[in-house]
This record gives C-alpha cells, structure tokens and sequence, in this order.
C-alpha cells in the first residue's frame, strides 16, 4: 500500500500511454477528457519492452503538437511504476480508454492492481468514440508501413512524422 498522506487531486487526471504514435482515437480521449478534469496529464511512457517505433522525445512531441491548444493538457514523459507517477504528477484519477470489450479484461487487471497498490486512486474508463473503436497505433503502423494512407488515423503532424520515418521505398 501506499505510504502517501494526501489523496491526490479528482480533478486532475493522468491519461498514460505509450502513444507510439498518437492516433485520432487517443486525441479524442484527450480532448473529451480536458473537458471533464481540470487538468489532463498526457503521460507518454518509455516503455522500451514495446519496442517503440518513435523515440521517446518524438512522441512526446507528437502529443503536445496535436493536443497543444488545450490549456489544460500537459504532456510529461515518464517510466517506472505507474502508481508512483500518479502520486508525482498529484492525479488522483487514472483515465484509460476502451475501444471494446476485448480491451476491458486487460484493462481491469490492471485498475485492480493499482487499486491495491493505493485505494485513493481512482481509475477511470472512457469509451473510445464510435468511430475510432477499431483504431490502433499498431495498425496505423502498418498500414504506414505498407504504404497505406493514414491520414483518416491521425494528424497531419504524425502522418508527416511517420513519412519521415519511413525508407522512401515504403511510402
């Protein structure tokens, strides 16, 4: 359990992610949930047993360029225990998304977990707008990867990112 006096604050929530790269589905989260907290905090997370396609700072970067005119999103990269991110960042939610129900299962595991590890902390679903339900970053990886338009997927800013990102012989 958590040795931490102060709950951290309802209003402020962190949304983590390794957002290799930020999709439309992600940005909708993001804007949806800007207007339910008082702050966001969009947590890109290194996460190197994923094998990102994009490094860390890129990422990063992604997400304030799609999501920087919401005044109250902050974009923070982190690693380590979720729970005591949350406990730095002084969220008191955890905002994650669903696009179906083959993600809750995972995603309940992982809400229980952090339960555990601190009871003040509460973890918030949020359902994928209808429109993105089918959208992944690993998918809008390969269909980049492939030569697919992505452009659908997500911001002009990610698609110019993954064509730079690409051997010309692949876009």
């Amino acid at each position: 359990m958590s040795t931490r006096n102060q709950p951290g604050d309802p209003g402020v929530a962190l949304y983590p992610g390794t957002f290799d790269p930020i999709t439309k589905g992600h940005e909708d989260l993001i804007r949806r949930a800007s207007r339910l907290f008082d702050e966001v905090v969009v947590a890109v997370a290194i996460n190197a047993s994923k094998d990102p396609w994009f490094p860390l700072d890129d990422r990063t970067g992604l997400v304030e360029r799609v999501v920087g005119d919401l005044t109250n999103v902050r974009v923070v990269a982190f690693d380590g225990l979720l729970i005591d991110f949350v406990h730095e960042q002084g969220a008191g939610v955890i905002l994650r998304g669903l696009r179906a129900i083959s993600d809750f299962e995972y995603e309940f595991q992982m809400a229980s977990m952090n339960r555990k590890l601190d009871e003040q902390v509460e973890t918030l679903f949020l359902m994928t707008g209808e429109s993105y339900t089918y959208l992944s970053s690993s998918l809008v990886r390969e269909i980049a990867r492939l030569g697919g338009d992505i452009s659908a997927f997500v911001h002009p800013e990610v698609v110019d990112a993954l064509n730079r990102r690409l051997p010309p012989s692949d876009h």
